[in-house]
């Protein structure tokens, strides 16, 4: 009878604990599981697939380590002994034959996905792209919209449904540009230029950070980004070229000085070539 409590206590831990992680997720916004753009749900369902696919093979490799330690173990005296059992031909065919079949379609999955999701492949859409420039600073983000001539700290806009084409460079150590709603990440460095496609599909504003440590600054390395109206991204454009500030290279020099944790702030953009500028310097 013990051994039957026994079962029934792993049984409860077991469903307990899947239980609590579901509620967990429904009840805890992750960004990454709760994508707003089409390129961060493409790859939300790849995270799924993939995970489902590999839980064929775990969850019954779990379930049988622990039905085999009760069956097979010293205080089970009743127990079938068969000394001569060494061979399985169709033990043999499931589990070599399930991890390769899963392996197979991982494989052509993420072969399909590697060019489907490449950060350097553009969106199609009807709508014109707007191109924003990115330089991870220390610590903080510089943006540069080089086609409306202003340029942003910490903050950037974007209208929805519209591919956003960020060119990503960086003029601090290493670093990595990142808005888990919309999609993955890809790194920034030093004289070397990046690319990411990306594509809000619902209006709100959306967290970005950093996701490669780069100091003693990088937990405040964070930044907002918001999907509005294509009207709403004009007149906050039309607002932002009406700023008294001028970045200017003198003032680009200033922003360069590592500080944490800075405000969003914004500027006319005074240097046009100031991304290339900052790529060959």
């Amino acid at each position: 009878m013990k051994n039957h409590y026994k079962i029934a206590l792993v049984v409860l831990a077991i469903v307990v604990a899947v239980v609590a992680t579901i509620l967990f997720i429904q009840n805890n916004n992750i960004p990454v599981l709760d994508p707003k753009g089409i390129i961060g749900q493409k790859q939300r369902d790849l995270l799924f697939i993939t995970t489902l696919l590999m839980l064929i093979v775990v969850v019954p490799a779990i379930a049988f380590t622990l039905i085999f330690a009760f069956l097979y173990r010293k205080g089970r005296p009743n127990a079938t002994y068969r000394p001569e059992f060494y061979d399985s031909h169709l033990a043999e065919i499931v589990w070599w034959g399930v991890p390769s079949i899963i392996i197979i379609v991982l494989a052509v999955i993420t072969y399909q996905s590697s060019y489907a999701l490449d950060p350097y492949k553009p969106i199609e859409s009807d709508k014109k792209p707007i191109t924003i420039q990115v330089v991870a600073l220390e610590w903080k983000w510089l943006f540069i919209y080089p086609e409306q001539s202003i340029a942003t700290i910490n903050f950037i806009q974007f209208p929805v449904d519209t591919p956003i084409n960020f060119e990503i460079t960086a003029d601090a150590p290493m670093n990595s540009f990142w808005i888990p709603q919309l999609g993955g990440q890809i790194y920034a460095m030093q004289s070397m230029r990046t690319e990411l496609h990306l594509m809000a599909t619902e209006a709100g504003v959306y967290r970005g950070c950093s996701s490669n440590l780069s100091g003693e600054g990088f937990s405040g390395m964070v930044f907002q980004a918001k999907a509005s109206s294509e009207q709403e991204f004009n007149q906050w454009v039309k607002e932002v070229k009406n700023s008294s500030k001028f970045l200017t290279l003198d003032e680009y020099n200033v922003l360069v000085t590592p500080s944490e944790y800075v405000p969003a702030s914004f500027y006319k953009l005074e240097k046009q070539d100031l991304f290339n500028y900052i790529l060959t310097k």
